[in-house]
């Protein structure tokens, strides 16, 4: 009889096994959620944004081919094997590809009337690339 006491009243019954089976559930989908972060690489692409960095264009038109002197004016520091300047037709390695971009580096390129000249940062990790600066030649 003593027994039937204790559970006399049946309200409670099955609350335990139904918050057990919500935060199994919750851990369950937590964790599928971190391991697909890391499978599919997001982590990696965190660490790898595109750097912060200013450039100036200076442009001369009176020049034979007309030429633009690109200078980095502030910012991240940038290796030079992950930048790249083009005109639109033609691409090269910022520096030939060695060494370190800094605040007051300069790179010249040719360019033709209406030619978009671009800065882009090539990620190492062979990830996407990044125009970090931009300007339209002269008409």
């Amino acid at each position: 009889m003593m027994f039937k006491e204790l559970f006399a009243d049946d309200s409670d019954r099955g609350v335990s096994p139904v918050i057990g089976v919500i935060l199994m559930v919750a851990i369950t989908v937590i964790l599928a959620a971190v391991i697909g972060a890391f499978v599919l690489g997001l982590g990696d692409q965190v660490s790898n944004n595109a750097p912060q960095a200013s450039f100036s264009f200076d442009f001369n038109s009176t020049a034979d081919p007309s030429n633009v002197t690109i200078t980095h004016t502030g910012g991240d520091n940038i290796e030079a094997s992950n930048l790249n300047v083009t005109n639109g037709s033609n691409t090269e390695r910022w520096g030939g590809g060695s060494g370190t971009v800094s605040t007051g580096d300069e790179y010249s390129m040719d360019y033709y009337t209406g030619d978009t000249i671009r800065v882009i940062w090539q990620n190492p990790s062979g990830g996407s690339s990044n125009v970090i600066a931009e300007r339209d030649a002269p008409q």
